[in-house]
């Protein structure tokens, strides 16, 4: 039987995340505490998260930066199988067991590669890691209306009614029982009877 006194695996896989979770705090905490906090507009502009905003945001989305990153990503992943292959293929006793077992692995790991760049080569080809900023247009409409009539518009002043209501009119209002219970339509409908003309 096991001693109680010891840790469960279980218990030391808690303990490496608690460790884990109190580094990460401890981290944040002294970044904010040391970190010196001198803003200006460079520090306050965009940071590898994408271009400065220019015009307005009802225009296509260029997609090219998600493209730029799954590439990215395929040869990130890459190195994932690279290391381990280096490291178990490299062992002396591996190829001492058998001459032709780093010839294997080299031709192994050449076409993993070779598939690799091959599609980086089309990738590149396609044009696909070119980082293209779109052009910002203004959509213009032809139209029958003439120019001076959208300026007489734009430049003639508009009286702006006050429609705020203040505590002291309504107080008025119910001290000389002038507010209405009942709500009142806004509009009367009226309907004509089948066959009349007016």
């Amino acid at each position: 039987m096991d001693d109680p006194a010891q840790l469960s695996e279980y218990g030391k896989i808690l303990i490496v995340a608690l460790i884990g979770i109190l580094l990460v705090c401890a981290t944040i905490f002294l970044a904010k505490v040391i970190s010196p906090k001198k803003p200006n507009p460079i520090k306050l502009s965009t940071y590898e998260c994408g271009e400065e905003s220019l015009g307005t945001a009802w225009i296509q989305f260029n997609p090219r930066f998600y493209v730029i990153a799954l590439v990215f990503l395929l040869f990130d992943v890459e190195l994932i199988f690279v290391f381990p292959w280096a490291t178990v293929f490299g062992q002396q006793e591996l190829i001492q067991a058998d001459g032709r077992w780093g010839w294997f692995t080299m031709v192994e790991m050449a076409l993993f590669l070779g598939v690799l760049i091959l599609g980086l080569v089309y990738v590149w080809r396609r044009g696909d890691l070119e980082w293209i900023k779109p052009i910002h247009v203004t959509p213009s409409v032809q139209v029958n209306i003439p120019a001076g009539a959208y300026d007489a518009l734009n430049n003639r002043s508009y009286t702006i009614r006050d429609y705020s209501v203040s505590e002291t009119t309504v107080a008025d209002a119910v001290s000389a029982d002038k507010v209405d219970v009942k709500p009142k339509i806004g509009f009367k409908p009226t309907f004509r009877k089948p066959g009349s003309t007016s």
